[in-house]
């Protein structure tokens, strides 16, 4: 996808009117709070202006290939996006605490319905969702976990660009400090390897593991016990998980909720408590024979997938995730014209929970995106 607003050469300009009258977000943004601790110089549409103009001021950005720019001014833009709608006040202070999170699944949807390309925009997202850890990472007893798991799906290098043009965007007492610790959280990331990649492990079991169990070195060759394979299927209503399973794997045994479901004649939005049981009951058995299997749900979060995942690891299963998307048009047109498809209220509520998985979750993870 093209950016359009990203600064370009020779004068890197930034229009702010044309940006302001395209995006809704910007509007949001006048108006809302913060706290004047931590930012004096206004709302959040006055920081998210200096954060955009102190980042095209960088060097270092500006001789980025033209795509990474894109990237990265586009995150910066979108950094406090959720704002608006995580911020109240506790205690008499302002504060938004939880809009990063919510700040990634807003990019990711907003970025999915405008056509961006995939990569791109999980890079995008996953630099918002992380934006404020290299304020924050050398003061965590967890800092080279929180660090190795962010740089699964953000660069850290340009991690630290969107922070420091965060830093420089704001008036508050605490701004050199929060540059000290992005000059740290570069040259940690350098150290252990993962400023400009993903960090790498001795195996993808030695993966698995140390992001499933606390204290395990990361550069230990774990010895590969699994004696089957899960896959777990991930994507929103109508994206093709089903053609995916009938094209891939024909014959494999398929643990189907939507089949549950109609087999127990339970709504999708009744309790589904009984159909998870049965489900999981289902895998139960197939793990205890050490028979490979395909659980087919959503699974659109995080928190739904670890439910399968959990399982799986305790019986000693390969797990991969096949986490298959359409694009914004395809996916309305196949539910409007499947029997039963997903109503768009159903699809907009799910979309408030989407996390495509990531190698932290699980062995593999394999992305089918049309």
């Amino acid at each position: 996808m093209n950016f359009p607003f990203t600064p370009q050469p020779p004068d890197w300009r930034l229009d702010w009117d044309t940006l302001r009258d395209e995006f809704h977000f910007a509007g949001d943004m006048e108006g809302c709070p913060q706290d004047p601790v931590y930012h004096a110089e206004g709302d959040v549409w006055i920081h998210t202006r200096m954060v955009c103009e102190s980042l095209i001021e960088n060097r270092r950005w500006r001789e980025l290939a033209p795509a990474e720019r894109e990237i990265v001014f586009t995150a910066s833009l979108l950094h406090d996006v959720a704002k608006p709608a995580t911020t109240r006040e506790e205690n008499g202070r302002i504060t938004s605490r939880g809009h990063s999170k919510r700040g990634e699944i807003t990019t990711r949807e907003m970025l999915w319905r405008s056509g961006a390309q995939f990569q791109s925009r999980e890079q995008i997202a996953n630099l918002v969702r992380y934006h404020q850890i290299p304020f924050f990472l050398i003061d965590r007893r967890d800092a080279r976990r929180t660090l190795f798991a962010a740089s699964q799906t953000a660069r850290c290098d340009l991690l630290a660009l969107v922070a420091e043009a965060d830093a420089r965007g704001r008036i508050s007492d605490d701004r050199q400090r929060l540059l000290d610790n992005i000059t740290l959280f570069t040259q940690y990331s350098f150290e252990q390897g993962c400023l400009n990649a993903p960090r790498k492990f001795p195996s993808d079991h030695s993966r698995f593991l140390y992001f499933r169990k606390e204290d395990r070195d990361p550069d230990y060759p774990a010895f590969d016990d699994t004696a089957c394979e899960a896959i777990v299927m991930s994507g929103l209503p109508g994206a093709g998980k089903d053609h995916w399973i009938a094209t891939n794997a024909p014959d494999w045994p398929v643990i189907s909720l939507d089949e549950l479901r109609r087999e127990m004649k339970i709504a999708p939005t009744d309790n589904q408590g009984p159909v998870v049981a049965r489900a999981r009951e289902s895998a139960r058995e197939y793990l205890r024979r050490k028979q490979s299997f395909i659980w087919n749900a959503t699974n659109i979060s995080r928190h739904l997938r670890e439910h399968c995942i959990s399982l799986c690891a305790a019986y000693n299963a390969r797990v991969r995730i096949v986490y298959v998307e359409a694009g914004a048009a395809a996916l309305a047109e196949r539910n409007r014209a499947r029997e039963l498809g997903a109503p768009p209220k159903v699809i907009n509520r799910l979309l408030m929970r989407w996390e495509p998985p990531d190698l932290t979750e699980a062995h593999q993870v394999e992305f089918i995106v049309r």
